[in-house]
């Protein structure tokens, strides 16, 4: 089974249908043949995720920091745990355990996550698509500062079509 890497919050924001658009996402997984793989979080729109794939009986392969594991924070009832050092160890393994890379809403982290994998693309260390689960508008100003990249000629209009 291949798996998809998704990307999203540790909290679930503050209206139903980020919550409603992770569930979703987690039955299209198990409806198309994919797996999950992701950070391994019990919170949060990772937590919802993981249990919608869960739910249909689906594979959910979590990959938590060792930090984060200790703080009680990794989901109990996952197909499979890997436990690493460092978050760069968790994006890696994220990574080579995927063959595309989804960002949900989130914050700080979720945004860290998929640019840095959406750099890895451009620069040829990956070829996983990087998409943007554009969850009521949540993404729009992100999309109009990647056009701007392309309008002031930091990104090639090519790279851009591939996100």
């Amino acid at each position: 089974m291949k798996n998809i890497a998704v990307y999203c919050g540790a909290s679930t924001g503050n209206q139903e249908i980020y919550t409603t658009s992770a569930q979703d996402l987690g039955h299209w997984l198990v409806q198309n043949n994919y797996g999950l793989t992701y950070g391994g979080g019990n919170n949060g729109l990772m937590n919802i995720v993981a249990n919608s794939v869960l739910s249909d009986n689906g594979f959910v392969h979590g990959i938590i920091t060792q930090q984060l594991y200790d703080r009680h924070l990794a989901h109990a009832n996952l197909s499979k745990l890997d436990i690493v050092q460092t978050m760069s160890e968790r994006k890696e393994a994220m990574l080579q355990d995927s063959i595309a890379n989804i960002a949900l809403p989130g914050g700080p982290g979720t945004l860290e996550e998929i640019s840095e994998t959406f750099s890895w693309t451009i620069i040829g260390v990956s070829t996983h698509p990087c998409i943007f689960y554009n969850v009521n508008h949540y993404y729009d100003k992100l999309e109009s500062f990647f056009n701007d990249m392309v309008d002031q000629g930091f990104m090639l209009p090519e790279v851009r079509k591939t996100l």
